[in-house]
């Protein structure tokens, strides 16, 4: 009977997780209480989950990665890329070994996150669309992920549960013979072919604007001063050079749609309008027009109060979703204007202050230039232009480097456990001044922890009601008419398959104890089984929202939902052609 209610639970889990409405650690919670309630887990069990080691682990991890990104080191090799040529080949090469490596010791979506801004630079240094090179240094982030033990949380629960069957969970290393072959000869097809597959997406209004996102949406008012007082709409546009579009009049709390070409601009009138950020400035200096809630944008301040303007993007557990920035008091809140909002392939027809933000949104915004970093930061927002070196911390790589390699030799050496040796890593680098006290709790991505420690009692509710035995006698049955390759290869894109739908954590926690039945039905060994879905885990690259990367890279490389698969379901097919065998020759049946 216990059964029954798991296999109910996942398909409501699976439902939620696909639907998207509901955040997904929320959805473990859900899918724990329900387990909970029905008796499947006992209550003095239902939260060990969140003491689990890979759940420890993933959170060491996650602040080692932003310690690392805190000392220098990615600064180093930023200034390295900004060397490279125009030539697209080389830039998409670069960015996307760099991105992998880094993967294989840091979190994917933070070693993306640390990349994407150089990308964005180079693209516009060289006149090439960032649609070309933003998907595929983010599926590199995904390939290096894999060739690690701490690269990427699938992994990491991988090798836990095959310490649970075995006594020895899999080594810092154990993944890296399949893994960097895949993650080489994916990063191979992406550089030479993948990225030719891709939709290269100029911008409307001229060649020369080479950042590939729809116009912003602002709002600028009349003053008394401007040049714009008393005069006609259609005698605005000719006033000014800009290529711009009035979307509507604002006028005494009024608004007026597509007002008409020779209706009188008065003061204290709004403007709703679309354009991009090099047309908003030439439109406000030619017409004297002042950015609505803004200051006026200065280049010549000093101090303290000089002001900047810096375009963020709204990444995925950012606070700002589903929010407005009427609803946030973001100017109170945060001591930061929004001036504009751009969204992909959506239309936006609210006024600026009440635009409900959403992931992948690109906002323009207005603050003091010495706090901006930090303020994008604590909004969730990553910065679209190369951030400058932070002073300071370049004489502290040695030191970073230093613990993060000890911790890997205690790993490897068997001295300590990964979630030991990399809990005590983290520790030093804040006892070091290497990471600020305040970035500490920042740095790990509670979402994902809140999902594991909930989703790793669900995963073993599907082991003890017998669900994960059923699936495997099922699978078995038919696998005794399929050579064991097929086998490996059915379990890989199935994963594969969940994957893109679901997080890859949750992924691993529900595949494992399936594979491990599978292959122990059949008299399989259990490793390659396992292999299979951790490789699987780390392949989400048919849709934006299987993983944080893809998502990430959605609204400033102007990808629609299906251009994802244009260059994923290739590289899905030479993963699973290069990984069976590959699995197969490093981990024999």
């Amino acid at each position: 009977m216990d059964h029954h209610i798991v296999f109910g639970v996942l398909i409501l889990a699976l439902f939620l997780f696909a639907w998207g409405r509901i955040r997904h650690d929320f959805v473990a919670l859900i899918s724990l209480s329900i387990l909970l309630i029905f008796g499947v887990i006992e209550p003095e069990k239902a939260f060990l989950g969140f003491g689990h080691p890979a759940v420890i682990t993933v959170a060491a991890v996650l602040v080692i990665g932003k310690a690392l990104e805190f000392s220098g080191v990615v600064d180093l090799l930023g200034k390295w890329v900004m060397k490279l040529g125009s030539n697209l080949l080389l830039q998409i090469f670069a960015l996307s070994m760099l991105v992998a490596v880094a993967s294989a010791f840091m979190n994917n979506v933070g070693a993306l996150a640390i990349m994407m801004p150089i990308a964005i630079h180079l693209a516009r240094k060289s006149g090439n669309p960032p649609s070309l090179i933003l998907m595929p240094i983010a599926f590199a982030s995904l390939l290096g992920g894999m060739t690690t033990l701490i690269g990427t949380p699938p992994n990491i629960i991988i090798a836990t549960f095959r310490g649970d069957e075995f006594g020895e969970p899999f080594g810092m290393f154990a993944f890296a013979p399949v893994g960097v072959v895949v993650a080489l000869a994916g990063i191979a097809f992406i550089t030479l072919i993948g990225w030719r597959l891709l939709p290269k997406r100029v911008a409307k209004k001229s060649d020369s604007e080479l950042f590939d996102i729809d116009d912003y949406i602002t709002e600028v008012t009349v003053t008394n001063e401007s040049k714009a007082k008393n005069v006609t709409i259609e005698e605005l546009s000719e006033m000014s050079k800009a290529d711009f579009q009035i979307l509507g009049l604002v006028r005494s709390g009024k608004r007026i749609h597509a007002p008409d070409t020779d209706e009188i601009l008065l003061s204290k009138d709004i403007l709703i309008i679309e354009t991009d950020t090099e047309g908003l400035k030439t439109f406000m200096d030619d017409t004297g027009v002042a950015l609505v809630g803004g200051k006026k944008i200065r280049k010549d301040a000093v101090g303290s109060d000089k002001i900047a303007v810096n375009e963020a993007i709204v990444m995925a557990d950012s606070p700002l979703i589903g929010q407005t920035a009427a609803s946030l008091r973001m100017r109170s809140r945060y001591g930061i204007n929004l001036l504009a909002v751009a969204r992909r392939q959506h239309q936006i027809r609210r006024r600026l202050d009440h635009v409900i933000f959403r992931t992948g949104d690109v906002l323009l915004l207005q603050g003091r230039e010495h706090l901006m970093f930090d303020t994008m930061t604590s909004m969730g927002c990553l910065p679209l232009a190369r951030r400058g070196l932070r002073l300071g911390y370049e004489t502290k790589i040695p030191l970073a480097l230093g613990i993060f390699f000890a911790a890997i030799a205690l790993v490897v050496a068997g001295l300590l456990p990964v979630q030991v040796a990399f809990t005590m890593a983290a520790i030093v680098m804040i006892l070091t001044g290497i990471l600020p006290v305040k970035e500490f709790y920042r740095s790990i991505d509670w979402p994902v922890i809140v999902l594991l420690g909930a989703m790793i009692p669900v995963g073993a509710a599907l082991e003890t009601s017998g669900g994960a035995g059923l699936i495997a006698q099922t699978v078995a049955e038919l696998g005794k008419e399929l050579p064991p390759w097929a086998l490996l290869a059915i379990i890989l894109v199935f994963t594969m398959f969940l994957s893109d739908i679901i997080n890859n954590a949750a992924t691993v926690v529900l595949m494992a104890p399936i594979a491990i039945s599978v292959a122990k039905g059949l008299g399989y060994s259990v490793d390659p089984f396992l292999m299979a879905v951790a490789i699987g885990a780390s392949c989400a690259f048919l849709t934006p929202i299987g993983h944080q990367s893809n998502t990430l890279v959605m609204g400033p490389g102007g990808y629609k939902f299906t251009d994802y698969w244009r260059m994923g379901l290739p590289l899905e097919i030479i993963i699973v052609v290069i990984g069976v065998p590959l699995i197969m020759w490093a981990w024999p049946l």
